[in-house]
């Protein structure tokens, strides 16, 4: 039998490197390894299965546990899918440029490292991208950039999409460059519950947004024990442990509230009774018990930017979220509403944010006269019921008070303080689902508590101001009404003594009683 020459052989294997991407990494792409230097990419099964998912479907995400070599799995897929396909358009997006541009550096030194009859031929080669002259390329971009915009894309490849701040805005203006049959690489580790990446895990997970899910725990590499795992947490600390290995979205998040606790709230969250408004954004859950006492808090918005005006109707005794509401009204209308709302919850306490567009909703209150406003003292500058409690303030006297409540560098912390403390012990009952989603999303960045980049967090700020309330503005109303159930209990007290209700129809008005008799008291006449 003859045996077969050179040609046929390379024409075999090109043939086999064509169909199979697994075959062409495993016989002849190279990676740079930190410690070995230049070697062979001997895949793991793990990364075997992987890259033939990646080729069976258009859109992937994975969510992956740290340095198990997927970065440079898309890049040898990249690099096969530049040689084999003419005109395929590649763009890698990153946090950074430096990122991004080492991902198109590991396509290179693969290619570099190939047989010639492998290699394609280059036509452009920078630090940022590298272009065969069968027309495929390859093109690095920070997440800064409008990259995604660019031209007709055949894949995209979004690395730690989970920490890339304005991933949002860039998935949607890939959309139109990916309509011509593109497709999408998605790989991170997590980083909290409810931005982009974990909510477009989930929907993958429940088969709604096309999406083909790749999950990488670090057991599934087989160098790894419990031992090196351990050593992680002794790295890393047990939050950064769960972000780099564990997969585990709840665990590895920064969110003010655990995500844990989210997710059991998230749970317990039911739809309203009824919705109102021209834009169905009052939620109502149950309506006003004339027996109860509530608080209606508001944070006012423009009404014509990115931001909500919102409030939430708080059952004040069971902290109990009966009705919220979240829409984009002016502020003199959302004002107008606030009066009618607190109205119809029995003349609720109802406090309004005063800062900047706040007033323009504060003044429709004082001017149809709603007598239940919220007041802040000047000279405190924020609720503190010692003090106040020690000074005697009259809560009838405005003359020392601003109306509204004033969140200052002061006040926003102790208002996070008491949002994280009603939720760590389990004690608000919440129903909305849109307050849940917020904060999902509000996390501890640079110190400060706020929401990620491209959310919101109206409906959470005003439940911060409607918790701290309920422990200072209602602990001194409280204590006026105590004030004044003990003033009427003395004065019931005394009202016998006074008045006997018996009637004495021998009594002249001159006899009285010295405790052993009647005595007869004309004699001081």
């Amino acid at each position: 039998m003859m045996q077969p020459n050179i040609k046929q052989i390379i024409q075999q294997q090109y043939t086999m490197c064509a169909k199979d991407p697994v075959f062409f990494m495993r016989q002849y792409c190279y990676i740079q390894h930190p410690k070995k230097g230049k070697i062979k990419f001997n895949l793991f099964p793990f990364q075997e299965d992987s890259l033939t998912e990646l080729r069976d479907n258009r859109y992937s995400v994975i969510l992956k546990s740290r340095q198990l070599g997927i970065s440079t799995l898309s890049a040898g897929f990249a690099l096969w899918s530049m040689l084999f396909k003419e005109d395929f358009n590649v763009l890698v997006i990153a946090t950074t440029q430096e990122v991004a541009k080492n991902l198109v550096t590991k396509v290179r030194v693969m290619h570099d490292n190939l047989p010639s009859w492998l290699k394609g031929t280059i036509e452009a080669d920078n630090k940022l991208s590298l272009k065969f002259k069968n027309g495929s390329q390859i093109k690095a971009v920070s997440s800064a950039t409008t990259g995604a915009r660019s031209e007709a894309l055949s894949l995209l490849i979004i690395d730690e999409a989970a920490f890339i701040r304005n991933i949002e805005e860039i998935w949607i203006a890939s959309q139109a460059t990916l309509s011509t049959g593109g497709g999408a690489i998605v790989l991170s580790t997590p980083n909290g519950v409810g931005n982009w990446f974990h909510q477009t895990w989930a929907d993958a997970e429940t088969e709604v947004n096309g999406f083909h899910t790749i999950k990488l725990h670090w057991t599934v590499h087989p160098e790894r024990d419990q031992e090196w795992r351990d050593q992680q947490t002794q790295l890393l600390g047990e939050r950064g442990a769960a972000q780099e290995c564990d997969c585990d979205f709840i665990s590895s998040g920064h969110t003010v509230v655990d995500g844990a606790i989210l997710m059991e709230y998230d749970e317990k969250c039911i739809e309203p009774i009824e919705k109102r408004g021209f834009d169905n954004g009052y939620w109502i859950w149950e309506y006003p018990d004339y027996q109860k006492d509530y608080l209606v808090v508001a944070d006012v918005a423009r009404g014509d930017g990115g931001d909500w005006s919102t409030f939430h109707v708080i059952d004040v005794q069971d902290i109990r979220q009966v009705a919220e509401y979240k829409g984009k009204l002016p502020p003199k209308d959302f004002g107008n509403m606030l009066v009618t709302v607190a109205t119809e919850w029995n003349n609720a306490l109802l406090a309004i944010e005063n800062a900047n567009i706040g007033w323009a909703a504060i003044q429709p209150a004082l001017d149809r006269g709603y007598e239940n406003i919220f007041y802040t003292y000047k000279d405190d500058g924020y609720v503190d019921t010692d003090v106040q409690l020690k000074k005697g303030y009259d809560m009838k006297d405005k003359s020392q008070m601003v109306p509204g409540v004033s969140t200052t560098t002061r006040t926003r912390p102790l208002m996070i303080s008491a949002l994280e403390m009603y939720m760590r012990e389990h004690t608000p009952v919440i129903r909305s689902k849109r307050l849940i989603q917020e904060l999902f999303v509000f996390i501890w960045l640079n110190g400060k508590a706020q929401s990620q980049s491209g959310y919101n967090d109206d409906l959470v700020m005003a439940f911060c101001i409607g918790l701290w309330l309920r422990d200072t503005s209602l602990k001194l109303r409280q204590q006026g009404i105590e004030l004044t159930k003990r003033s009427l209990s003395q004065f019931q007290k005394t009202e016998p003594v006074i008045y006997t209700g018996k009637p004495n129809n021998n009594a002249d008005g001159w006899k009285w009683n010295n405790g052993f008799q009647d005595e007869n008291l004309t004699w001081l006449l």
